[in-house]
């Protein structure tokens, strides 16, 4: 497998898990979520990643949410699972249920908590390539995993035999910047921000796209790509204005949240568009009334951004 072996490009939203208030999924909300985003013209989805709250799941919960998005998406669209887990045969357990019900590939980060070297790092990734069937996504996220994958170290990564992306959630920019160039050639490349940068990035050098957090605005990001490949650069930079200012408005560089927590941010949002985003599950908590408050400002906001 390489790049070429998947065609995961443009915006694939790491979409939320909706939970009812007592904590148990929201099946029904999960359907309208996912037929949604189809119909926004997301050009993937990435199912139980950060934003999906995998890390408060059960194996049972992964696998049905895995079957039920195939289910719903049918196809349409890419599914990629994410997959992150301790040890390597716990993602080879995800993995085999993401391959069962279809999905196209995985989602796997670093093992959380254990920081583990470079060494080791490649080590897990090639024992998770020797485990799996789908192709792999590697998932550099410095906030949840503790360790920021430099470019010699993706570079690595990039011959393993399954590796085919990375979604670079690096907080610095010469990483990222840094890593594209270095990889490139290999591998998918995912994280770009929608600005100028960005899209000279994605233009000129061939980057692939960006595994943004919930679609929020829908239609608006991906968007941003399609007018990118039609050459209408200044409606995709209007697009671009708008994914940013919510970014700004809410997140910090590291992806962190200024207020309460990102999980629950962006389902506040789409609750507010009338939309299933549901109740985070704990340990994450609901927004304050206030907290609700900011969210919906910054959404009334966002309708006046334009292209400056």
């Amino acid at each position: 497998m390489d790049k070429h072996s998947v065609e995961w490009k443009g915006y694939l939203p790491a979409i939320s898990t909706p939970f009812l208030e007592n904590g148990e999924v929201d099946w029904s909300g999960w359907r309208s979520l996912l037929e949604w985003l189809v119909e926004e013209g997301m050009h993937g989805l990435v199912l139980n990643g950060t934003t999906g709250e995998w890390f408060s799941q059960s194996l049972e919960e992964k696998k049905e949410i895995f079957k039920v998005a195939a289910e719903v998406v049918e196809g349409r669209i890419p599914l990629i699972g994410g997959c992150t887990a301790y040890t390597a045969l716990e993602v080879a357990e995800q993995a085999a249920a993401a391959k069962a019900v279809g999905l196209d590939g995985i989602l796997v980060a670093p093992s959380p908590y254990i920081v583990p070297t470079d060494d080791e790092l490649v080590a897990f990734y090639e024992n998770v390539s020797e485990l799996v069937e789908l192709p792999i996504c590697i998932y550099n996220w410095p906030r949840g995993a503790n360790l920021d994958m430099s470019a010699e170290l993706v570079s690595r990564l990039a011959d393993i035999e399954k590796v085919v992306a990375i979604k670079n959630s690096t907080p610095s920019l010469q990483n990222f910047v840094s890593t594209f160039f270095a990889v490139k050639d290999k591998l998918r490349y995912f994280g770009f921000p929608m600005n100028e940068l960005g899209l000279t990035l994605i233009k000129e050098y061939g980057g692939d796209g960006t595994m943004g957090a919930g679609a929020v605005l829908g239609r608006v990001h991906p968007n941003f790509y399609n007018f990118i490949w039609q050459g209408d650069v200044e409606q995709a930079l209007q697009c671009g204005r708008k994914d940013q200012f919510l970014f700004q408005s809410w997140f910090n560089q590291d992806f962190s949240a200024k207020y309460g927590s990102p999980q629950a941010i962006v389902k506040t949002a789409l609750n507010l568009r009338g939309l299933p985003g549901g109740y985070p599950r704990l340990p994450i908590l609901p927004l304050t009334t206030e907290q609700q408050l900011k969210v919906k400002e910054t959404l009334e906001q966002v309708e006046q951004v334009e292209y400056q």
